[in-house]
């Protein structure tokens, strides 16, 4: 997948079906996941992460875990544990990157006012229009892309030790990430190369 050493952790049969297709290894979440620090272990392991230290090969390169919405408690207690065993100066902190992503779930037509991200270009000449740069996020190559939402449906929060820009968000909220964070947006196709990249594995994206 994408040149990585990839896997699916879930237990929800349509995304199982989406995982084989294209190309990852998908385990069941129910199996994996326990309520205790040998969860977050057992998805380090199969990182290449064991004991605190970085083993000399690992199963995969990048790790998928899907939770429903009916689980928040899981995803609370799963970050938690990792981010408890890969703290600042460890062996594992500089080698591993966390990304999280929260999906609202179904997008309606009012998602549109309600989750924007394009910014308003208020009292500008329309005659002046064409010459306000576009974000990278509209465009593919040197082509405009038609099929980009102006609002999110989808929220990510990123950590990896000494790579990742600080902002002041501590709550994964909308509201919290546009007044607090760099407000910054990437559609989904492209957030996938964008995490390769940080494992060293693509060229920036965009480049």
């Amino acid at each position: 997948f994408m040149g990585l050493k990839a896997a699916l952790v879930t237990d929800c049969s349509s995304l199982t079906s989406f995982g084989k297709l294209i190309g990852l290894d998908v385990l069941q979440l129910s199996e994996t996941y326990q309520k205790s620090d040998s969860s977050s272990s057992e998805f380090l392991r199969l990182l290449g992460f064991e004991g605190g230290k970085c083993l000399d090969v690992s199963l995969y390169d990048s790790v998928f875990v899907h939770i429903d919405g009916d689980n928040v408690g899981m995803i609370d207690s799963l970050i938690g544990s990792i981010m408890k065993m890969a703290q600042p100066g460890s062996e594992i902190a500089p080698r591993l990157h966390l990304s999280v992503v929260l999906s609202y779930g179904s997008v309606t037509d009012k998602d549109a006012s309600l989750f924007p991200v394009k910014t308003q270009q208020e009292g500008l000449n329309h005659a002046f229009a064409g010459l306000v740069p576009r974000q990278s996020y509209t465009m593919r190559g040197q082509k405009t892309r038609d099929d980009v939402r102006d609002y999110c449906p989808m929220l990510v929060a990123q950590w990896q030790d000494g790579v990742t820009r600080r902002d002041l968000v501590d709550t994964l909220s909308f509201e919290a990430l546009r007044k607090l964070s760099g407000n910054l947006v990437i559609p989904a196709d492209r957030f996938i190369h964008e995490v390769a990249f940080k494992l060293w594995k693509a060229p920036k994206y965009g480049a």
